[in-house]
């Protein structure tokens, strides 16, 4: 019976997550705060600025955009599979990877963002190479080649443990 509530106690603790999504919610709309300002600040020089600053620009919201993204499937699935199950797949707009992303799904997901978003940095730093060293730069690659990596043996162990499970 103790170890019955107490089960029940820890099953329960789980909720104690909710507001860590909802605070994420907060950092979702404080990137749509920055979108806004890299918006206007982007509209109104558009004008005068040249390829490479138009190109910054556009990227800068792109990443944005991703981490916006990244955000969201971390609440969703982190909900999920942690806290309740969300029970709107009735809804017209119900995305269909909902309830469908596991941990290990998530995990990729989320270095693959990661990486998207590193390689997004990285091409902004290239494209205005001038205001970085070589020391930056190479600083720059070498986390974001680390970020690859992990994501390439993540994968991997993740493809063993899939394999080895099966058998």
């Amino acid at each position: 019976m103790l170890e019955r509530a107490f089960e029940r106690y820890l099953f329960a603790c789980r909720w104690l997550l909710a507001p860590f999504y909802a605070a994420l919610t907060v950092a979702l709309a404080v990137l749509l705060i920055k979108l806004l300002q890299e918006l206007g600040h982007f509209a109104m020089h558009a004008w005068e600025a040249g390829e490479s600053q138009t190109v910054l620009g556009v990227l800068t919201m792109v990443d944005l955009t991703f981490t916006a993204s990244l955000l969201i499937i971390v609440i969703f699935s982190g909900y999920e599979n942690f806290v309740s199950k969300l029970d709107l797949s009735e809804h017209k707009d119900w995305p269909e990877w909902m309830g469908t992303i596991d941990f290990t799904g998530l995990k990729l997901k989320l270095i693959s963002s990661i990486v998207a978003i590193s390689a997004i940095q990285l091409l902004k730093s290239f494209m205005d190479i001038k205001s970085y060293s070589d020391r930056d730069l190479a600083w720059l690659v070498g986390i974001h080649m680390i970020f690859v990596v992990s994501g390439i043996l993540m994968a991997l162990t993740d493809r063993i443990s899939a394999g080895h499970h099966e058998k």
